[in-house]
C-alpha cells in the first residue's frame, strides 16, 4: 500500500468516527428532551390533590334502643331424679351419662319375678271369690222365692244378702291387689319421664335398690330459665314484659329474642341483686343449663335518632368531625355524639337527616379533599335493614 492510499484510509476512518460521535450527541439530546417533556406532562396531569377512595352512608333517623347489658346464668326448668318405685335387684341398665332419651324410653330393669308370682296368686284369689259370689247370688235368689212362699223367715234372706255383699267387697279388694301387683310389674321397668338427657347414672347392674332410691339424674333441654342479676338501682327500670336479646358466648352472632317473664319479689340475700327471669326454649346446642348467656335488656326506645357508622366519626383539632360528601368533595362538619349501638354512632348536633357522609376512609380525609366514592357500606345496609324492624336470627 502506498503512502497516499494509507493517508486516504485514515481520513475516511476519521470522518466515520466524527459522524458517529455527532449522531450519539444528538440522540442523547432528544432522549433528555423527551424525558423533560414527559415530566412536564406528568406534573401537569398531577396538578391538585389525588382523590381518596371512600364508601358513603346516608344519615337517617332510626329507632335507638336504650338497653342494659348483663351476663345471666341458665337453669334447667325440668331436672327430675328418677328413683326406684319398687324394691329389688337391678338386672339391666340401658341408660348412661350423656345419653339423650325420649319420654317412655327404657333406662333400667329391676327383677320382677316376685311380682309375677304375686300376680298369679292374686288372679287365683279373684277366681275363688268370683265363684263364691256366683254361688251366693243363687242362694239369695232361692231364699227370696222361699220367703215369698212362707217356707223360711226374713232373717234367712237377710243373712244371705249380707254374705253376698261381703263377697262382693272381698272380690273388689282382691282385684285392687291384682292391679297393684300389675303396677309393680310395670314399675320394675324404669323409663324416662321426660324428653331429655341423662346427667348422672347412679345405679349399676347387680345393685339392690329400695323404694325411693335414686337411679338416674335427668335434665330436660327444651325448657330453660335464664337468671339476670341486676343492681338494686335498676328496679325502677326493669319490669316484666321488657324485650331481651340473648346470645351465647360461643356464638355471639346467634341472637334469640325473648321477654322478661317474672321478677323475684325479694333481692338476693348475699348480693342484694334484682333477679329478672326469662323462660326460653333451647335445643341443647347453644343454650345449656349451668352455662352463661349475654343479655341485652331493652328498657326504652328513642325515636328519630340520627345514626352514622362509627368509622365516619374521626378526631381532628376541631374535635369530633364527620365529612359530608358534596359533589365529590369532602366537607368537614364538627359534630356532637351520643350513644353507640351495633356499629353505629348517634349524632346529636352537626348533621341533618338525608346527608351523605364518608364511612370507610374517612380518617384519610381533610376539609375540601376530593373523594372517589366506591359505594354504600355493607354494614350500613345491614343496620338499615335492622332498623326497619327485621328480627334477629333465632339461636335456639
Amino acid at each position: 500500500m502506498t503512502t497516499a492510499t494509507r493517508r486516504l484510509a485514515l481520513f475516511c476512518l476519521s470522518v466515520i468516527v466524527l459522524a458517529a460521535a455527532v449522531g450519539a450527541y444528538f440522540f442523547a439530546g432528544d432522549g433528555r428532551a423527551a424525558r423533560k417533556e414527559s415530566k412536564a406532562e406528568s406534573a401537569k396531569a398531577g396538578k391538585g390533590p389525588q382523590a381518596v377512595l371512600v364508601t358513603t352512608a346516608v344519615v337517617q333517623p332510626r329507632t335507638l334502643e336504650i338497653h342494659e347489658e348483663v351476663v345471666g346464668t341458665i337453669e334447667n326448668v325440668i331436672d327430675p331424679t328418677v328413683g326406684a318405685e319398687v324394691a329389688g335387684r337391678v338386672t339391666r341398665v340401658a341408660g348412661f351419662t350423656g345419653k339423650k332419651v325420649s319420654k317412655g324410653e327404657l333406662l333400667a330393669e329391676i327383677d320382677a319375678a316376685d311380682f309375677h308370682i304375686q300376680a298369679r296368686s292374686d288372679q287365683a284369689e279373684i277366681g275363688r271369690l268370683s265363684s263364691l259370689l256366683e254361688q251366693q247370688e243363687r242362694v239369695v235368689e232361692r231364699n227370696r222365692k222361699l220367703v215369698s212362699q212362707g217356707f223360711i223367715s226374713q232373717n234367712a234372706i237377710d243373712d244371705a244378702i249380707a254374705q253376698r255383699n261381703a263377697l262382693r267387697q272381698q272380690l273388689t279388694a282382691a282385684r285392687a291387689r291384682g292391679e297393684q301387683t300389675g303396677r309393680s310389674v310395670t314399675k320394675s321397668r324404669v323409663v324416662a319421664p321426660i324428653d331429655g338427657e341423662i346427667e348422672t347414672q347412679i345405679v349399676a347392674v347387680g345393685d339392690y335398690v329400695k323404694l325411693g332410691d335414686p337411679l338416674f339424674k335427668l335434665v330436660g333441654m327444651q325448657e330453660l330459665r335464664v337468671h339476670l342479676l341486676l343492681p338494686e338501682a335498676a328496679s325502677t327500670r326493669i319490669k316484666p314484659g321488657l324485650k331481651v336479646v340473648l346470645s351465647p358466648p360461643a356464638a355471639p352472632e346467634r341472637l334469640l329474642e325473648a321477654r322478661i317473664d317474672e321478677i323475684r319479689p325479694t333481692l338476693g340475700v348475699n348480693n342484694r341483686a334484682l333477679n329478672a327471669i326469662v323462660k326460653i326454649r333451647g335445643d341443647g346446642a347453644l343454650f345449656r343449663g349451668g352455662g352463661t348467656v349475654n343479655a341485652r335488656i331493652v328498657t326504652s326506645q328513642l325515636d328519630g335518632a340520627l345514626m352514622v357508622p362509627e368509622q365516619s366519626v374521626v378526631l381532628r383539632p376541631a374535635g369530633k368531625v364527620v365529612y359530608s360528601i358534596e359533589n365529590g368533595t369532602a366537607r368537614q362538619r364538627v359534630v356532637e355524639t351520643g350513644m353507640r349501638q351495633d356499629g353505629l354512632q348517634q349524632i346529636l348536633k352537626g348533621l341533618n337527616a338525608g346527608e351523605t357522609v364518608a364511612a370507610d376512609g374517612a380518617g384519610f380525609l381533610t376539609d375540601g379533599a376530593a373523594v372517589n366514592v366506591r359505594g354504600p357500606r355493607n354494614a350500613e345496609k345491614g343496620a338499615a335493614a335492622k332498623a326497619k324492624g327485621e328480627k334477629p336470627a333465632a339461636g335456639g
